[in-house]
């Protein structure tokens, strides 16, 4: 017999979806419920390695860390990653099958792929006691209704209850929950149960009669009002929307356990991905991370460093045109820390021969590594373990290109010249020794008197943020109510909401 289900579906995007689902994963499993999440189609640059070396969305496996289970591609069996405005590589069931446009995709791929997405979720719910569903953007997308495979398309195909999320920081969250019921077919409002309003600041007292008549006007209850709580987003989906300006990820305040604090500068680069590799610095007391696009908000950091990008050519011209290439140069002959990691790596090498991902055919690098890298059209994805500056590190690959390392010190799959390090491996920095380590490198190296905390656990703060969520929702939410929708399905009897979808 199939276990429960419920699919978390959203306003619009970002209205919380992935946190809400992580939230509600976490409680679950605080109740002895076997659970796990789903996210059939997911278009991001933020991905991670399962052990069994399939490619899912990062948002998904933090989901599962939340479920206390290992992630698998079953949890995320459509990853698209764009490549452009118009392209984004497809991975299927955590394997990349081709490129693909917007109007290719929707044209006719993303339907075939459905039978595949109800598989994975019907192998899930035959393991699992509950599975909780993420939705992608909106459901009343009405001009990709056709083609859903991830919002209605899956709800009703699989019988799924829906609870829609709206974030009521952005203004405008009654309309929204009104509209998108409204603009649904029959047949997707009947599964369609309530609202959860999200991100609330002040007295809920002052919002109930807007959820009364909410209530009165689509037969629809609010299920919970989470507060606006700072910190809470777990590993982004989407690093085209990161904002340049100011410090993105700070860290928490918290005073540095040295003399100094330690500034640390991500390059922004474009297609930027896996930039949560720099989580594990900000959680660090005393390191304040923040995302630049100038030459000169390199000027006062004691750590550069230039993340992984989807388009490794493309953000190499990037560098150049902005004058940040002659600035990253510079700092590596100074012998001044700079860290590349995954394409951040492959930039700063000698020579790029790109026939796969650009197609830009052999390209100068910045020449601060000895490095060589040729594009392979099978992509890696590992989960390699080793060893640096005395410490264990773990860490996981996913790359089209190959490094020839042809010089200077070993420093993981890379290498080290000076204050320079590279490596292909994403989080490296999440090892507690190793990071500590490095950062004791790096203020030698940059003359600050910082010295890192000897007690930091990021995966115990993971641990703390998840529980947090969880946290949310017992304490803000109508978990009564909540179950029986996962248990037992939307209530019978929910009324049709005028216009409906347009025929």
């Amino acid at each position: 017999m199939s276990g429960g289900g419920l699919l978390v579906a959203g306003t619009t995007s970002d209205a919380g979806k992935s946190v809400v689902t992580a939230g509600i994963c976490r409680w679950l499993v605080r109740q002895g419920v076997k659970v796990a999440p789903f996210k059939a189609q997911n278009m991001s640059l933020n991905s991670f390695v399962t052990r069994e070396g399939a490619e899912i969305g990062r948002a998904q496996a933090m989901q599962a860390q939340a479920c206390r289970v290992e992630p698998t591609a079953l949890m995320n069996p459509v990853l698209l990653k764009p490549g452009g405005e118009r392209s984004s590589q497809v991975v299927l069931m955590g394997r990349p099958v081709g490129e693909m446009s917007a109007r290719g995709y929707h044209g006719g791929r993303q339907e075939s792929l459905l039978g595949t997405v109800l598989d994975c979720l019907e192998r899930l719910r035959s393991e699992y006691d509950a599975v909780i569903c993420e939705g992608a953007g909106s459901p009343a997308e009405i001009n990709l209704r056709r083609t859903d495979i991830v919002n209605m398309g899956v709800a009703r195909n699989a019988g799924l209850p829906v609870l829609v999320v709206g974030d009521i920081d952005r203004g405008g969250v009654f309309a929204s929950f009104f509209g998108t019921v409204a603009l649904l077919s029959p047949q997707d409002q009947e599964l369609v149960a309530g609202f959860l309003v999200n991100k609330f600041r002040g007295d809920v007292s002052l919002l109930e009669p807007g959820l009364e008549m909410l209530h009165g006007l689509t037969g629809r209850r609010t299920y919970g009002v989470l507060p606006f709580r700072h910190g809470l987003g777990i590993d982004e989906e989407d690093g085209l929307r990161v904002s340049l300006r100011g410090a993105v990820r700070e860290s928490a305040v918290a005073a540095p356990a040295g003399e100094e604090v330690l500034r640390v500068a991500v390059c922004a680069v474009p297609l930027m991905s896996n930039f949560t590799d720099v989580d594990a610095l900000a959680a660090e007391p005393g390191v304040v991370v923040r995302f630049v696009d100038r030459p000169d908000e390199l000027a006062d950091a004691d750590l550069v460093v230039v993340p992984g990008t989807r388009g490794t050519v493309k953000a190499l011209r990037w560098l150049r045109e902005r004058g940040l290439a002659d600035a990253l140069v510079r700092r590596a002959a100074e012998g001044r820390p700079l860290l590349g990691v995954c394409g951040g790596f492959q930039l700063l090498g000698e020579r790029i021969e790109d026939d796969v991902e650009s197609r830009a055919g052999r390209v100068d690098g910045l020449g601060v590594l000895p490095v060589r890298v040729r594009f392979a059209r099978e992509k890696t994805l590992a989960r390699p373990v080793g060893e640096a500056l005395g410490e264990r590190v773990e860490g996981y690959e996913i790359h089209h290109g190959v490094a020839e390392v042809l010089g200077g010190e070993a420093f993981l799959d890379g290498c080290r010249v000076g204050g320079t390090w590279g490596t292909h491996w994403h989080g490296a920095l999440e090892s507690d020794g190793f990071r500590r380590a490095f950062l004791r490198v790096v203020a030698d190296r940059a003359g600050r008197r910082f010295v890192p905390a000897p007690g930091t656990s990021f995966a115990a703060l993971r641990e703390e943020q998840l529980d947090r969520l969880g946290d949310l929702i017992e304490q803000h939410a109508d978990t009564d109510a909540l179950w029986r929708l996962i248990e037992s399905g939307a209530p019978r009897g929910l009324p049709f909401i005028p216009p409906g979808a347009p025929a």
